[in-house]
C-alpha cells in the first residue's frame, strides 16, 4: 500500500492515461493488449485508471509494445537533441503472437529507446508457414520492407509479391497483410512502419 504522498507523485505522471490513448491510438482492447504484453486485461485496467501503478519491468513490457521507452511516462520536454543508439545485443525481440508455435515472423525493435519516433525500424526474421495458417494484420499508416536475405512473400489485400534479397516494397499498411519466408532456409529484412 502506497502512502498518500506516493499516489499523489506518482498520480501526478499520468502514467495510467498516457497508457490508455497510447492503447486507443492503436485500436487495441484490452485483451488484446494483454497478450501482447503477457499481462492479463484485467491488471491493465487497474492501471489506466490508476488504481494501480505498474512496476517498471511491467511498464517497460507495456512500453515495448507501444515502441516508446520508459521516459515517454515520465519525461516532460527534451531540453537535449534525441540520439538512441541500440546494440545489436541490446535489440527487444517481438513474436508477431506471444506464445504461439507457427509464428510466421518474429520483429527486434531497432529503435525503441528513441521517444517521440515519426517512424518504428525493424529488423525482422520471417518463417515459413503454410498459405492457409497466415493471419493478416493491418495498423494505420504506411509501412515499407527492404529484403536483405532469402525470398520473402508479402500478402497484401488477396495478392502475393514475392521480394527477393535486394528489392523494396512499399504500402498502404491499412489493408489487410501478412508475410511468409518462400523457400531457402534465412529470410530476413528491416521493415519500417509509420503512423
Amino acid at each position: 500500500m502506497l502512502s498518500a504522498t506516493l499516489q499523489k507523485g506518482l498520480s501526478e505522471y499520468a502514467i495510467g492515461g498516457k497508457i490508455r490513448a497510447l492503447r486507443l491510438k492503436k485500436k487495441l482492447g484490452l485483451v488484446e493488449f494483454g497478450k501482447h504484453t503477457g499481462l492479463s486485461p484485467a491488471l491493465l485496467s487497474k492501471i489506466e485508471r490508476g488504481r494501480l501503478f505498474p512496476t517498471l519491468p511491467t511498464l517497460l513490457r507495456i512500453a515495448l509494445v507501444f515502441s516508446v521507452g520508459l521516459e515517454y511516462f515520465f519525461a516532460g520536454s527534451r531540453d537535449e537533441p534525441l540520439i538512441a543508439v541500440v546494440r545489436r545485443d541490446q535489440r527487444v525481440r517481438l513474436p508477431d503472437r506471444p506464445g504461439a508455435r507457427d509464428v510466421a515472423y518474429r520483429f527486434e525493435s531497432l529503435d525503441f529507446p528513441a521517444t517521440e519516433r515519426r517512424f518504428n525500424a525493424y529488423y525482422a526474421e520471417f518463417f515459413a508457414v503454410p498459405s492457409d495458417k497466415l493471419r493478416p494484420h493491418e495498423h494505420p499508416g504506411v509501412e515499407f520492407i527492404y529484403t536483405l536475405q532469402g525470398a520473402l512473400t508479402v500478402h497484401i489485400n488477396g495478392e502475393d509479391h514475392v521480394l527477393d534479397a535486394g528489392d523494396s516494397m512499399y504500402f498502404d499498411s491499412s489493408l489487410p497483410h501478412a508475410y511468409r519466408r518462400t523457400g531457402g532456409r534465412v529470410c530476413s529484412a528491416i521493415v519500417v512502419t509509420s503512423p
